[in-house]
């Protein structure tokens, strides 16, 4: 994927927001088993975005990063009213988006649209491209009679690049290919001429021949259109290519955010330096060093304590938020190495295993009946010894031996917030 060029993008402006979010929460509910609701106990709630702060200048692109699961997606949706948000704000020329009806969002359908990552779901397979493009005009009345209606149809495919006009608009989605989709979609989308687009990996399903070609569009439609977009997507690669600013989101936070340029050359996050690693390199014979994360991204039904990200973060420390689970993954990996009867026999010395499944920051390990206190410590020392550099044991206030058990103590974890480090804004403990 080529860089950006300097000549397609206008500077933008940092004093004009289009939107800004506050807080902003969306979390959904889990339904859990029919007796907990037939006895209205709660089965909690998955924060799927959690607290973000963003502003959204007037004719940026501002790409939100992160893996599959991060919130990313929901975010998009909910700036369009297509999730309901939980709380906070949402504000658009002055006025609280969160919260209002549905006859009030389908108003401002004509100021927000998206492009959606699937161009086979988003077109009706039963219109025509004029059909289908002429829906919204039709659908908003903004158009006078048949004749208007065509003329504003033509106009956003040749925008498109959907030309010669004529021979596109009877074609139905099954006659097009995925590029010629994706661009019907986005002609869509502009043919109500609004101020802001939302793109939710627009190009992840296109063929890699097409994609820059996608890219290039969208940039000529908001330099000629002055559009606005978020552009939200997994890729960093085609983020650094589109966007001006990337915000790096990880279980429904907002991790690092800045321009692009800064994110690239000089990354804070632990976990947006992780991601510029696992980029590919198109050069098969420069071989890279590889520091991928361990794990997968946690339940966002029951995060992680303290810092959600520290139980894959390789620099990790005592205020990032250690706790009961990250010791049971500690032991199982240890156990997977293993063989058969070593396994046995570690597994059965600590009677309280199941305990390591919920979250506290203490925990008290008991012996079973065919072990002793002595040897559950000198298993932890043992596996301590093994892993000095294991980030787990910078979180280990105290290991003390009771009558019967032995009690492990984590520091308290905090939730760091958003701070200024250099040109970006981080949140980790490592730029407090």
């Amino acid at each position: 994927m080529p860089t950006k060029p300097d000549t397609v993008a206008e500077p933008v402006s940092t004093e004009q927001v289009l939107i800004s979010l506050r807080a902003l929460e969306v979390h959904f509910a889990l339904r859990g088993s029919s007796l907990a609701r037939l006895l209205g106990l709660g089965s909690g709630v998955v924060k799927a975005v959690d607290g973000v702060d963003l502003d959204l200048h007037t004719g940026e692109v501002l790409g939100v990063v992160g893996e599959s699961g991060s919130g990313k997606t929901t975010l998009g949706r909910a700036l369009l009213g297509l999730v309901r948000a939980t709380d906070g704000e949402i504000q658009y020329n002055g006025r609280n988006l969160v919260g209002l009806s549905d006859r009030s969002w389908r108003r401002l359908r004509r100021e927000f649209q998206m492009v959606f990552q699937d161009p086979n779901a988003a077109l009706n397979p039963s219109m025509n491209l004029e059909q289908a493009i002429g829906h919204p005009l039709t659908i908003h009345r903004m158009v006078k009679d048949d004749a208007d209606l065509r003329a504003q149809v033509v106009e956003a495919l040749e925008r498109v690049g959907l030309s010669p006009v004529d021979q596109f608009l009877t074609k139905y989605p099954s006659d097009l290919s995925g590029g010629q989709k994706q661009r019907a979609v986005i002609a869509r989308a502009i043919v109500l001429s609004p101020s802001l687009l939302v793109a939710d990996e627009p190009i992840s399903m296109l063929d890699m021949s097409v994609r820059a070609k996608i890219l290039q569009l969208m940039l000529d439609l908001k330099n000629d259109l002055g559009l606005t977009y978020l552009y939200i997507t997994h890729d960093l690669a085609s983020a650094k290519f589109f966007c001006d600013r990337i915000a790096i989101m990880y279980l429904g936070r907002v991790v690092e955010i800045g321009s692009t340029a800064e994110i690239f050359a000089d990354p804070r996050h632990p976990y947006t330096k992780a991601l510029l690693e696992a980029i590919p390199e198109p050069d098969v014979s420069k071989t890279l060093p590889r520091n991928l994360l361990r794990g997968e991204i946690p339940d966002a039904a029951d995060p992680p304590l303290g810092c959600s990200f520290h139980p894959r973060c390789p620099r990790a420390f005592e205020p990032c938020g250690w706790e009961t689970r990250d010791l049971k993954t500690l032991l199982e990996a240890r156990w997977t190495l293993m063989g058969e009867q070593e396994y046995e026999r570690e597994r059965s010395m600590i009677a309280n295993l199941d305990d390591l499944d919920r979250a506290a920051d203490a925990i008290v390990l008991k012996p079973t009946k065919s072990s002793t206190v002595e040897e559950v410590i000198e298993l932890l020392t043992e596996i301590k010894t093994a892993g000095p550099d294991e980030p787990l044991w910078r979180g280990v206030r105290t290991i003390e031996r009771q009558v019967d058990a032995v009690a492990l103590r984590f520091r308290e974890g905090e939730d760091p917030q958003l701070r200024r480090a250099g040109g970006v804004e981080v949140a980790c403990h490592l730029y407090n």
